[in-house]
């Protein structure tokens, strides 16, 4: 029987040091790191983070109210203190890692469009439709300047009944 390794992925596995986002709760929004792992459902959090309204007090939270995200503190000890906590949270640099990821980009993007009032959505509809037009109209260009100019071309006259059509 041929030997067969199988490796699970550590991705999305819950950790002690792993950091998790609030998606439910007092805290939405929030990160945390887990200290303890209580049960298979439950784990103990805290959140030191610098920024005032992002700190999350250290508390038993259920797994369903939160996702796991990639950023991992390495070798935090289990059940560790505030103190170790948070100098761990700034050593592993978590705020930064997460302000450059796409994930916090994608919500903060989000964030601002929901508080758009119906004029600004529209502006920025108009906006998306400008780009998106932008390169369309740069290339029409460049491959109307390959064409020899009009006058090279026939005259060619069309009767009035005709005319609407050929424009």
């Amino acid at each position: 029987m041929p030997d067969i390794e199988i490796h699970a992925s550590a991705w999305r596995m819950v950790e002690v040091g792993r950091v998790v986002l609030f998606t439910h709760g007092q805290y939405l929004g929030r990160l945390a790191v887990i200290v303890e792992i209580i049960d298979h459902k439950r784990v103990l959090v805290d959140g030191p983070s610098k920024k005032e309204n992002n700190q999350v007090p250290r508390h038993a939270v259920g797994l369903n109210n939160m996702i796991i995200t990639p950023i991992v503190i390495p070798k935090l000890p289990r059940a560790a203190g505030r103190g170790p906590v948070a100098k761990a949270w700034e050593k592993a640099e978590v705020d930064s890692k997460w302000d450059q990821s796409a994930w916090a980009k994608r919500r903060d993007q989000r964030e601002k469009r929901q508080g758009l009032s119906d004029f600004e959505r529209f502006k920025v509809m108009k906006l998306k439709k400008q780009a998106d037009l932008a390169p369309t109209a740069a290339s029409f260009a460049a491959s109307n300047s390959k064409l020899s100019p009009a006058s090279s071309y026939p005259s060619t006259q069309t009767s009035g009944m005709y005319r609407a059509q050929a424009i």
